[in-house]
């Protein structure tokens, strides 16, 4: 696989603060995705701005030339545009998530999101 640039990787790091050194001699994604399938077989999958992540999603399956499965994917983003309206002035996952009653206090790190991203689609999906 291709090596990311040094400014790619630090523009990275800086959003949601890992680094090279913390990911370099962990499973590539066909043995993690083998543990993470089983868990989530049949199920939908939930993002903020959902056409973004399954894009990642889709890539990275092409790149292991593997197999995607078309999960259902549904989207916090476009459900809080449809909910809200104008009520918000940004439809960003840290607004919407505050205003559904989650405090988004580390952004970008994926826990932090996946848990915000679920407290928006039990208020409003």
């Amino acid at each position: 696989m291709k090596r990311c640039t040094s400014s790619i990787v630090k523009s990275f790091s800086q959003i949601h603060g890992l680094t090279v050194e913390d990911t370099e001699n962990e499973k590539v994604f066909p043995y993690v995705w083998a543990e993470i399938e089983p868990k989530i077989a049949g199920l939908p999958l939930v993002a903020h701005n959902s056409p973004f992540d399954e894009g990642c999603l889709r890539e990275v399956f092409r790149v292991y030339q593997m197999n995607y499965p078309d999960y259902k994917f549904y989207c916090t983003l476009s459900a809080s545009r449809k909910t809200f309206g104008k009520v918000l002035d940004s439809h960003t996952l840290s607004v919407v998530a505050a205003h559904c009653g989650y405090d988004l206090i580390h952004h970008h790190h994926a826990l932090a999101d996946a848990e915000a991203c679920a407290a928006i689609a039990m208020k409003i999906l």
